[in-house]
């Protein structure tokens, strides 16, 4: 009991793994944030150093080092936030571990499911905290529309129908393999998430059709969940074209609504047709993606959890994380996206 008292009482020191866009947007939500209680952004490393630099020098962070290896050795950070490419994620994450340190890891956690459970294993080997950044999970609204739902307003859900395009197909990030370019693993999750936020429970049924690039990269997938009961979700993925990116639940007494953007909204149109809006606090930097003040939210759940001595949360499980990846390889398999580490076995 006395130990659990000094780790409530203790300081959450982050360190941020990689200078760029994402990480940029965490670090702002973070430090532009009024009440995010006993933790601090301590260090950042990068593999350019001026890069790290500087990203230090427009968030006011104190520590720059010039590797990671350097970071995850030292003795000044308690939790590692990566916001790396995709394919860096599984060695990372397990560096950052190895060297006894907790790990927030930018979706996808791995890049497939052979990865994601040798990492997950690894973590629970260490004893130490490790989540996916799906920052959707804890989002104001996203709390207000489970509240919606078990209060029995919209009856039982019987179809979801989500929306996520943007027209990011040149990006490097989404158009080529050797990044872990795939439009389902860098949008797509959202609408996988939002409907095993919904429903759930294991789909029994996947059915995915998509358009490849000229690298065997996905840019639109069409994926229809089936699950127990004649329920479905439907979900359009597309990295083309922007469409209406919003996400509504059906029950049989009525429907709800998270409003553009759904992977974290500020809007939720109720069953019976009010409209609530949830605000984000404002910084005085830029953000380079929409709404990305709400990163702040996964900070202090990792935080919350680390303090109470939780080596997952429950909002965003380890269970979740391998459903996911489940389904990420699933619609892979059927668009015919196949990544070198997929013939790989992973400890």
């Amino acid at each position: 009991m006395a130990e659990k008292r000094l780790a409530l009482k203790m300081t959450i020191r982050w360190g941020i793994v990689t200078a760029g866009k994402i990480s940029h947007d965490f670090v702002n939500a973070f430090n532009s944030y009024p009440n995010k209680g006993d933790q601090t952004i301590a260090a950042v490393a990068a593999r350019d150093k001026s890069k790290a630099t500087e990203f230090a020098k427009t968030h006011n962070i104190a520590i720059v080092f010039d590797s990671y290896q350097a970071m995850a050795a030292s003795n000044d950070i308690d939790v590692a936030y990566i916001g790396a490419l995709n394919p860096d994620h599984y060695e990372l994450s397990k560096l950052f571990l190895d060297n006894g340190k907790h790990v927030l890891c930018e979706k996808p956690l791995c890049l497939n499911y052979k990865q994601t459970e040798s990492l997950i294993n690894y973590a629970k080997t260490k004893n130490l905290f490790l989540m996916e950044a799906v920052w959707s999970r804890f989002s104001p609204a996203y709390l207000a529309l489970e509240k919606e739902i078990n209060s029995g307003k919209l009856g039982e859900v019987q179809y979801v129908e989500v929306n996520f395009g943007v027209p990011i197909a040149a990006v490097d990030r989404l158009r080529l393999k050797e990044l872990g370019g795939s439009a389902v693993l860098d949008i797509g999750i959202y609408t996988l998430q939002f409907a095993q936020f919904i429903f759930k429970e294991e789909p029994i049924k996947v059915t995915a059709i998509g358009e490849l690039n000229e690298f065997g990269v996905d840019l639109v997938d069409t994926v229809v969940l089936e699950y127990k009961g004649g329920k479905r979700a439907v979900l359009n993925i597309n990295s083309n074209v922007r469409l209406w990116n919003k996400a509504t639940v059906y029950g049989n007494r009525g429907r709800a609504t998270v409003e553009e953007p759904f992977h974290f909204p500020e809007i939720l149109i109720h069953a019976d047709g009010t409209v609530e809006k949830i605000p984000l606090h404002t910084s005085s930097i830029p953000y380079n993606f929409q709404n990305s003040a709400g990163l702040v939210y996964e900070a202090l759940e990792v935080a919350r959890c680390i303090k109470e001595g939780l080596k997952e949360s429950p909002r965003m499980s380890h269970q979740e994380s391998l459903m996911l990846a489940k389904l990420e390889d699933e619609v892979r398999k059927q668009v015919g996206v196949v990544f070198d580490v997929d013939s790989k076995d992973f400890p």
